[in-house]
């Protein structure tokens, strides 16, 4: 009965030492780490997207920008509202959040969750400041890990002490997933949350925020702004915020009311070619069959959005800038 045990004993320990050895490597001397032979922790290294099986068959992806403030816990407290928010969130493969007021990033957490339940993947990314120290109001980029990935090395706000904003924009860039890397469209975003009361002042700095993030090294000419502008359409492409500025919104109200053109998606016509040409306002009234005070206890602004081409340049076989 002891050999038997101990046989027993014996091959369960070798089977051990096989599936420890065969699913994970050891590294490091002083600080050994575990970790499993399927991750590759620096296969990204020289992009910083990390790599993920493609998703074959979209030819495009929608980009939104969606000013929800002041998007707060007393909001998300409201079951009706969150949901309505969840629902606009699953129609885009990527969001820019703006005048998020929390401490720290935990009512983003809270959010993206609840846009997951049911087998959704959507990510979030913030910049690096947010939780470290308490914060009151920040923008968030909200993408579905499915069809968008992110470089989290250029996550990050402009410098308030360089560029003074009231609310400093947050700068991030992403790839579309479906085509090869060296095929798939990457672009970098500029979320922007542009004061009511310094609107002229903080709209002349955004051309130096543009050349700044096109010039930054990585030889990205698809730079897009998006957000809350509080300026119509016509005016912010004559700005001089960038060469050949197009508006993705033109001539339609993006407040509940119907008043003004405030949001909006701006990029350069002539670099940009990946842009599908469809654009759109997200009408709450209709959608969700409110009143406008009903609408306004959502947001005071209705989310914009614009589709591009998952391929650099527009068409299979264009090799990408990264």
């Amino acid at each position: 009965m002891f050999k038997m045990v101990r046989s027993i004993v014996l091959i369960g320990l070798g089977f051990g030492v096989w599936y420890f050895f065969t699913h994970f490597r050891v590294s490091g001397l002083e600080n050994i780490k575990i970790q499993p032979r399927t991750a590759a922790p620096n296969a990204a290294a020289s992009s910083g997207f990390v790599p993920l099986a493609p998703q074959p068959g979209k030819k495009t992806i929608r980009i939104a920008s969606a000013n929800f403030g002041p998007l707060d816990q007393t909001k998300l407290a409201r079951p009706q509202i969150l949901q309505r928010l969840v629902q606009v969130l699953r129609q885009f493969d990527l969001i820019a959040l703006q005048d998020i007021q929390a401490r720290d990033r935990s009512l983003v957490v809270q959010l993206v969750e609840q846009t997951n339940v049911g087998g959704r993947r959507y990510d979030f990314a913030v910049a690096p400041q947010v939780g470290r120290e308490p914060t009151q109001h920040y923008n968030a980029f909200v993408f579905d890990a499915d069809t968008i990935e992110i470089d989290r090395r250029t996550v990050a706000w402009i410098d308030p002490r360089s560029v003074p904003f009231s609310h400093p924009p947050l700068v991030g860039a992403f790839r579309a997933r479906g085509p090869s890397p060296n095929e798939a469209f990457t672009f970098a975003l500029i979320n922007v949350q542009i004061s009511s009361e310094r609107a002229a002042e903080e709209l002349a700095m955004l051309a130096q925020v543009y050349r700044a993030v096109r010039d930054d090294g990585r030889h990205e000419d698809d730079v897009i702004l998006l957000g809350t502008f509080h300026t119509e359409d016509d005016r912010l492409t004559t700005l001089g915020l960038m060469p050949n500025a197009a508006c993705a919104i033109s001539s339609i109200p993006t407040t509940p009311r119907g008043t003004r053109t405030v949001d909006n998606l701006i990029f350069d016509r002539r670099a940009t070619i990946e842009y599908a040409h469809r654009s759109g306002v997200v009408d709450l009234l209709r959608q969700f069959n409110l009143t406008a005070r009903e609408a306004a206890e959502m947001s005071e602004h209705l989310p914009v959005w614009a589709e591009f081409s998952v391929f650099e340049g527009g068409v299979p076989g264009q090799a990408a800038g990264f």
